[in-house]
């Protein structure tokens, strides 16, 4: 066997492998005897299949797996012995399929592209990030409770409308087919709102239903179509009431209180502000957590020199995807790939050159965290604890073992963000949180 590779550039390689009869004639022989030993012929017994009549019969097929395993063993071991960087996997040549005559040839040639990856140096020095530390004002507080109050507050149907109720009835197109039943969302409307308030059920308005709901995404909410549809959905509609509906603000009491926090865990209003001012802090600051983890990982992929050859990691999206993407999709989105690929490389060089190390027992304990919040539990009863273990061994073994992998990939990408921040420039910054939501766009 010959495994020869000719660099082409800088990122692209081919490999190619030689194959006389001596390399994989043993590995041949050695299958038909595990055939001949397996194999249910009318007219033999069991395992008395004569070698001859297997190679007759199965030799072709024997042969194709036996050297394409011998090719996936080499080229693999050559890779590994040459401590060659490449992307993803070599991508064989697809000329080779057809050109091989199986019946007849002794001496195989195969040739593989390979997308070679480049050393390069983490640009830590050059990264500096902001850290929000947001500030909750008295507003962010009002708009929590509103919406709290909303949400376990009681429905009525009065008989006129007003700015924040909601319509439901029977929405027509004028010079159309379309026609559904909806609630619509007074508050949405973004022009001509004096239309929809002060309207009894029975009442029928019409109006311009681009100008009054504005953009897709609104369209889409009131009418129940896609956004792909309702781009093209303009001109005049009708909208016939049927039912007024109006959520009246749920009164601050011990009741209310215990819906928000459970039973008597705060029994004041004094409590109550304390404890959602203190919930309203922590989501913006897990959410400037994610913020700040976002601009690193931009940072680094943006400063990091790193050359993609990009019609090799193309083909191998397409061809590991087997089908399920387009070419269409891959450059659609080729951009975020890159992105994805190279943060990648950069987390895989921090945790080879720190040597960051993630053991079982914390992708178990991380994903046992999860879970227990998921379900509310601030610790597991004694007598669930078998149960919630299995329940918990099962998740991880799920999908061929893809939830333990994935949970411990995060916490790989955790540790080596954590790494990586002790050791670039981090202003922090303190914003309310209306300023915090206008930078982010949250």
């Amino acid at each position: 066997m010959n495994i020869t590779l000719n660099q082409t550039d800088g990122q692209n390689a081919s490999l190619k492998v030689s194959l006389q009869e001596a390399d994989y004639a043993a590995r041949v022989d050695e299958q038909i005897k595990e055939y001949s030993k397996k194999a249910n012929i009318k007219g033999f017994r069991p395992g008395k299949v004569p070698a001859g009549l297997i190679r007759k019969m199965y030799g072709k097929g024997i042969l194709v797996e036996s050297i394409n395993q011998l090719l996936h063993e080499s080229v693999n071991n050559y890779i590994k012995d040459n401590k060659l960087r490449i992307l993803g996997e070599p991508l064989p040549d697809r000329q080779d399929e057809n050109a091989i005559d199986w019946d007849n040839q002794k001496e195989f040639e195969f040739s593989y592209a390979v997308g070679l990856l480049p050393e390069f140096e983490l640009p830590l020095n050059e990264v500096s990030v902001q850290k929000y530390d947001i500030e909750v004002d008295q507003t962010t507080v009002d708009e929590a409770y509103e919406q709290m109050q909303r949400q376990f507050g009681q429905t009525t149907n009065p008989e006129v409308s007003e700015a924040n109720d909601y319509l439901y009835g029977d929405l027509k197109q004028v010079d159309g087919e379309f026609e559904t039943k909806t609630l619509l969302p007074i508050n949405k409307v973004v022009a001509g709102v004096e239309t929809f308030v002060g309207v009894k059920p029975g009442d029928t308005i019409t109006f311009d239903i681009r100008e009054a709901f504005g953009d897709d995404a609104a369209l889409a909410h009131v009418t129940g179509l896609s956004k792909d549809v309702t781009k093209d959905l303009n001109g005049q509609f009708t909208f016939t009431v049927e039912k007024i509906n109006r959520t009246e603000p749920a009164e601050m009491n011990q009741e209310f209180f215990d819906k928000i926090f459970g039973q008597g865990n705060v029994t004041t209003q004094e409590e109550f502000d304390a404890k959602v001012r203190e919930v309203i802090k922590e989501n913006y600051d897990r959410e400037a957590v994610n913020v700040l983890d976002r601009d690193v990982i931009d940072q680094l992929v943006e400063k990091s020199s790193i050359e993609i050859p990009t019609e090799f990691f193309k083909r191998w999206l397409a061809d590991t995807n087997e089908g399920k993407i387009t070419t269409e999709q891959i450059d659609e989105f080729y951009d975020q790939y890159v992105k994805e690929l190279k943060w990648s490389m950069i987390r895989n060089k921090v945790v080879e050159e720190n040597d960051i190390k993630v053991a079982n027992e914390d992708v178990v304990n991380s994903a046992r965290q999860k879970m227990m919040a998921q379900f509310n539990m601030p610790e597991v009863p004694e007598e669930m604890e078998a149960t919630f273990n299995n329940f918990l061994d099962n998740h991880l073994k799920q999908n061929n073992g893809r939830n333990f992998v994935n949970e411990y990939e995060a916490l790989v990408a955790e540790r080596v963000l954590e790494f990586v921040k002790d050791k670039i420039t981090i202003t922090e910054n303190t914003v309310s949180a209306e300023e915090f939501r206008n930078k982010v766009g949250a």
